[in-house]
């Protein structure tokens, strides 16, 4: 009768939540999206696995050209007086304080280039590079760079705008090489650039940068794109991320410059022309390698031919050349490059996790166990937007850092194993993208916190089900309709999921507290639990591991609402009978009852809403890590007591307050 479990689960598990830029504080979009997701699944793995056997790891990103064009902001408009290190230093700090209110857990949250953190990480970024060198998979290559002429300075990131060359994305908001949808770009390519420095179209001008051979490793990406598609478990976000950059170069001109393109035709790379289908407005020209479109495009170019280029494997940058940044070790004699923020942020998790351990008392070579080896996960929690890095880019890093140059797409023992992505689609703030750089400003995570509680936020954004669709966050307080905001018939939709807290919960909760101090002096009853309860608590425990395995964690929601409804009907038509009949025995039945559905109900919820589940354990007088574990028979509430107690009959629980509440409502909701 015990319950057994049918779900494999790795022994150690890294969950990782992205890095938020050192340039600001978070918005909600990110705390919804990806940290309280991140979470949500770490806490759950700690009760699964043991809190010993699980690391939750972030930081800030401290370096990149957002955070070079914040500092200069910051100190252009703000009167920021302080070094870029200090502009930092307030933004992280900021940053955890607001992780720190939303109940974020993280085993450690320092920054790429903050405290023993970044130490570590300069260490892990000099084995990674050398090793990639020694293998042959990095090459210094001239390209041709923004270069602002009139501040004298080269341009990275952020620090240029413009429209996205590739084909099919209407982003206006592109920067050097990069999109804001995240797709890639030759520099070059960048339709319309500005420096964001001076408002002037800037020149291009050659560089020398290190680059990660990335199209030699199109056939284990395709492999690797294989594997994911044939895992139901993985959301299609990813496969379709991690597919749709394995594709031949390709070019797509207008079809009324098909003229032109045949006059020059003979002078591009062999290449295979496709008419335009029905509807289209462009033709393509496909080529063997991205070096025959590169030679196409100056062709073309000469030729005064526009053109959009298609996604594709290029080169991946590692280097840039700027000062603020962490160190590219010495290499060819090369030694005064700084690695670009995007490479080096796909190994900080690692450096994190590396410090998180030494903080525990390991040496930083232990944490090959928690990311080579087979009986790991490492788990990944990250926007749709970066797909390119982690589902194509990593992938293709992890296997060009394997001994011996092996690039087996699937990673040997003691290799460093490919990661588990959970892509979350965009959180909307009504029907825009969350974004503080965009036109309509979301509400701060902190300003959130002003009209509802922790826990209400977390049940709600964890409902929404970003993991299927992008979908609205649509809080009543912030609702530009003025008429609609101050409507007391209009519902909010903040406080859907949070009702299941604040009045569901609270009421199997306070039912069980109440009868025990009002009918059995204060003591739960310690018996068999009935056999249908047993059962139905094993198949909730059950589905809830599957839905677990699969990171659905819109469908908890759903599962826990049936759970604890189902508890709270068991309890009254229970109680109620029990009075009708006048019969003693049946009422110590259903609170012995009660009392396990509250404990299965509070261990699932426990990711979802941690304070207060912990409160509700504070209440029953038991040791958390005796609570919060999923290694127990679940038969009945005298596996957390002592001989003594069992023996007895009975345990004591704390007595609880009139009107008190376990999940709170914030003052605001009261009228």
């Amino acid at each position: 009768m015990s319950y057994v479990s049918t779900t494999p689960w790795p022994r150690r598990a890294v969950v990782t939540a992205g890095m938020p830029y050192g340039n600001k504080k978070l918005h909600f979009g990110h705390v919804a999206g990806v940290f309280v997701p991140a979470d949500a699944y770490a806490r759950f793995l700690r009760d699964r696995l043991g809190r010993d056997n699980v690391l939750f790891v972030s930081g800030t990103d401290c370096f990149g050209s957002p955070i070079q064009e914040g500092y200069r902001k910051a100190c252009e408009n703000e009167g920021f007086e302080g070094t870029i290190g200090d502009y930092v230093q307030r933004n992280h700090d900021a940053q955890k304080a607001t992780l720190d209110a939303y109940d974020i857990d993280l085993s450690i949250y320092e920054g790429s280039g903050i405290g023993r953190a970044g130490e570590v990480h300069q260490l892990v970024t000099n084995s990674v590079l050398r090793r990639l060198h020694e293998n042959g998979h990095l090459a210094l290559m001239e390209t041709l760079q923004f270069y602002d002429a009139k501040v004298g300075a080269f341009l990275n990131g952020r620090q240029v705008l413009g429209h996205c060359p590739v084909q099919g994305c209407k982003s206006e908001k592109a920067y050097a090489d990069e999109c804001d949808l995240g797709h890639q770009f030759n520099p070059e390519d960048l339709i319309k650039p500005v420096s964001t420095l001076s408002g002037e179209v800037p020149e291009m001008r050659p560089v020398r940068n290190w680059y990660f051979d990335l199209p030699n490793f199109r056939a284990q990406l395709q492999e690797h794109a294989s594997r994911l598609e044939a895992d139901e478990e993985v959301r299609p976000v990813v496969v379709k991320g991690a597919k749709e950059f394995l594709v031949p170069p390709v070019m797509y001109i207008k079809n009324e410059l098909e003229q032109d393109y045949r006059a020059v035709a003979d002078k591009l790379p062999k290449h295979s022309f496709h008419e335009a289908e029905k509807g289209k407005q462009s033709f393509e020209i496909e080529f063997e390698s991205i070096e025959d479109r590169d030679r196409a495009r100056d062709v073309l170019f000469e030729a005064g031919v526009r053109f959009r280029t298609g996604k594709a494997l290029v080169p991946f940058r590692i280097s840039g050349n700027v000062e603020w940044g962490v160190k590219v070790p010495e290499m060819e004699g090369v030694d005064d490059l700084t690695v670009w923020c995007w490479p080096e942020s796909l190994w900080a998790p690692i450096s994190f996790s590396a410090t998180a351990l030494e903080e525990r008392g390991f040496d930083l070579a232990s944490v090959r166990d928690w990311w080579c080896s087979s009986d790991a996960c490492v788990y990944q929690f990250i926007g749709q937007d970066n797909l390119y890095f982690y589902g194509v880019a990593q992938p293709a890093l992890w296997v060009g850092l394997e001994d011996g140059n092996a690039m087996q797409a699937e990673p040997a023992e003691g290799q460093l194993q490919q990661t588990r992505l959970i892509a979350n689609h965009h959180i909307l703030f009504g029907k825009t993208k969350a974004s503080s750089s965009g036109s309509v400003k979301p509400p701060s995570a902190d300003d959130l916190l002003n009209y509802y509680t922790v826990e209400q936020l977390r049940a709600h954004w964890l409902g929404l089900g970003l993991g299927q669709k992008s979908v609205g966050f649509k809080p009543k307080p912030f609702d530009p309709d003025e008429e609609k905001r101050n409507d007391p018939r209009v519902a909010d939709p903040a406080l859907k999921e949070g009702a299941l807290l604040t009045n569901v919960f609270n009421r199997l909760a306070r039912s069980c507290f109440y009868e025990a101090q009002k009918n059995f002096e204060g003591m739960m009853p310690i018996g068999e639990v009935d056999e249908t309860v047993v059962n139905r608590a094993h198949e909730t425990m059950a589905e809830y591991e599957r839905i677990m395995h699969r990171a659905e964690l819109h469908s908890i929601m759903n599962l826990m609402d049936d759970f604890i409804r189902w508890g709270n009907k068991h309890w009254a038509d229970g109680i109620k009978a029990a009075e009708a009949a006048d019969d003693a025995d049946a009422r110590r039945q259903v609170l012995v009852d009660s009392f396990f559905v509250l404990r299965v109900a509070t261990l699932l919820m426990h990711p979802v809403a941690p304070r207060g589940c912990e409160k509700i354990v504070d209440y029953l007088q038991v040791a958390p890590e005796a609570f919060f574990t999923w290694d127990a028979p679940f038969v009945g509430m005298g596996e957390l007591c002592s001989c003594e107690e069992v023996s007895a009959g009975g345990h004591a629980v704390r007595e609880l307050p009139p009107r008190t509440d376990f999940f709170e409502r914030h003052p605001s909701q009261f009228k």
